[in-house]
């Protein structure tokens, strides 16, 4: 059993990119009337635009009998605290132009990803999902190849934090073998983890070069607890792993301030940004509609503001690399190559 863990920017902006990545990657962009791959119109002269794609939102059912909440941490849940469904995605993402989500389950399902999957069987065109399956199942790689064969499942979220001091089967035979799998399949994993297990993690991504990899939320580096030095070292160290990328996500949790924009965060977000390039990060928030204050984050008007307006080192290409051109690529939105 885990032990559970509490889970004003300047305007300006460089006047290039800093790499020559971004034709290439909206070349592997989606293409039709929610995206653009060169910014121009498409065939039948409808307008395109680039994509925008949330690589991390967590949604869940108002159905417990058909979508049932069995947190395997807390054996008496009694159901989400607020709710939190697609349609609130779904109408958020509209209001905002955003193009595309990535649907990582909720721990408030478990290890049924059910909702995920039809969620994206109902919205194909607009959603991706990743899901969870309980890494200390001796049977983890047959969960993999079950959810992601029989399901519209693109990868997995693991989450390594909830488990410090017990993380034994990062290194198991068991997960190699989910590896293992993943790399045969083409398959997506994120991990919610701290910076004294990236050293684990990069053993893996190392081992497994055809598996994506994405720390979440800037490896929840605390930069208002002690000094940040080490942790901040551990997760630069990752940038040389082609595989790894990494989510601009959760700066309200980063902060030192907590305070929206999170200014006092953008020098280190600029050691990241450095470190593994516009090419490797992603845009990420957390929680469909009004779900957002519940959980005290910023709204997505905010957070897109936040990635175009408020970090003033990104470019105009980089914004258009980290909003969506880069998850285009990564999960082969559109045709399905990258």
């Amino acid at each position: 059993m885990p032990v559970l863990q509490s889970a004003n920017g300047d305007d300006g902006r460089a006047a290039s990119s800093r790499r020559g990545f971004l034709g290439a990657a909206l070349g592997t962009a989606l293409v039709g009337p929610l995206t653009v791959a060169t910014g121009t119109a498409s065939a039948d002269d409808t307008p395109v635009r680039p994509p925008v794609v949330d690589t991390h939102m967590h949604v869940w059912a108002d159905d417990a009998k058909r979508y049932p909440f069995v947190h395997p941490y807390v054996p008496d849940f009694k159901g989400a605290p607020t709710p939190g469904t697609v349609e609130m995605l779904i109408e958020d993402m509209d209001q905002n132009d955003q193009t595309h989500s990535v649907l990582v389950q909720v721990i408030y399902h478990g290890w049924d990803n059910t909702y995920v999957a039809d969620c994206v069987r109902r919205f194909p065109d607009r959603l991706v999902a990743h899901g969870l399956i309980d890494p200390e199942d001796p049977q983890a790689a047959e969960r993999l190849t079950y959810w992601t064969s029989e399901h519209p499942i693109a990868g997995m979220r693991f989450s390594p934090i909830y488990y410090r001091g017990k993380d034994e089967w990062l290194e198991s035979a068991g997960h190699a073998e989910v590896w293992r799998r993943a790399e045969k399949s083409n398959l997506v994993f994120n991990y919610f983890i701290s910076d004294e297990q990236l050293p684990k993690l990069a053993r893996l991504a190392e081992r497994h070069p055809g598996v994506h990899v994405i720390v979440d939320h800037l490896a929840q580096i605390d930069l208002g607890k002690g000094d940040p030095e080490p942790a901040v070292q551990r997760l630069l160290a990752m940038a040389k792993y082609p595989n790894v990328s990494v989510k601009v996500s959760e700066l309200s949790s980063v902060s030192a301030s907590k305070q929206y924009p999170f200014a006092d965060a953008y020098p280190w977000v600029r050691r990241v940004y450095d470190a593994f390039g516009p090419e490797k990060l992603l845009f990420g928030t957390g929680y469909p509609g009004a779900a957002r204050a519940y959980y005290q984050r910023p709204t997505l008007a905010d957070e897109l503001a936040l990635i175009r307006d408020r970090i003033p080192f990104f470019s105009d290409d980089d914004v258009q690399m980290i909003l969506g051109a880069n998850a285009a690529r990564i999960w082969r939105l559109g045709n399905g190559n990258s």
